[in-house]
């Protein structure tokens, strides 16, 4: 299967970097490039590419909009691209659809395999990173500082062990650890995730923290001294 993928970054030399690292390998195609947000949207309507990589501050449209505006329904899988580890606009993107992010000066290597990943259906940003983000920046999502619960027809959907293993996913541990703290096989965790992202209607593991600190199930470590 040929993985197609949409550069957008309004920095031509970048563009050109990553598309000589990516077509560099036989089972990856870069289908178009794109300066602002807006003409990515346009050309990822028209492209259908399998993965946008794309970079958060773009003029005309930023790559968060862009993100949302790409996200709804069937849609390609958005990575996003950041200069900085902790750049608030990254909460931002991954709440509206972003499937993770990376840094600009990624190795090669991972690049092309978080292309893969992504296409896969998967998430690349580690539960442990995604917690830091949020950690940072939850004050500023949508309902910090007062009660905003999602639907409770999703929540009540869950059963004992699914509220364990979304808790326990938006810790930052990983299946293995989950696994470990619940005295269950990895397989097991595996499926419960599974069962998570089908009953939620949420596309990967990045979304299932961010619905778990916005359903009140997670919290960021309170701050003393």
């Amino acid at each position: 299967m040929i993985v197609k993928v949409l550069l957008a970054d309004d920095q031509p030399l970048l563009r050109t970097g990553f598309r000589m690292i990516l077509e560099a390998e036989p089972d990856i195609e870069v289908v178009g490039e794109a300066g602002d947000g807006e003409t990515a949207i346009r050309l990822a309507r028209w492209l259908e590419p399998d993965v946008v990589l794309m970079d958060i501050r773009m003029p005309v449209m930023d790559g968060v909009q862009a993100t949302r505006e790409l996200t709804r329904g069937e849609a390609p899988r958005v990575l996003i691209l950041t200069t900085f580890h902790l750049d608030e606009y990254v909460v931002e993107a991954l709440r509206a659809g972003a499937s993770g992010f990376l840094l600009k000066d990624v190795p090669a290597p991972e690049l092309v395999n978080a292309i893969r990943v992504v296409a896969a259906g998967d998430a690349v940003v580690a539960p442990a990173v995604t917690r830091r983000l949020l950690d940072r920046f939850a004050h500023r999502l949508p309902g910090a500082g007062k009660e905003r619960q999602p639907a409770p027809v999703a929540l009540a959907s869950l059963t004992e062990r699914e509220a364990a293993v979304l808790k326990l996913v938006a810790r930052g541990l990983s299946n293995t650890e989950i696994a470990a703290e619940l005295v269950v096989s990895e397989a097991t965790v595996k499926t419960h995730v599974h069962h998570l992202l089908s009953k939620l209607g949420l596309r990967d593991r990045v979304q299932l923290v961010v619905f778990a600190y916005e359903a009140g199930l997670a919290r960021p470590p309170s701050k003393s001294g």
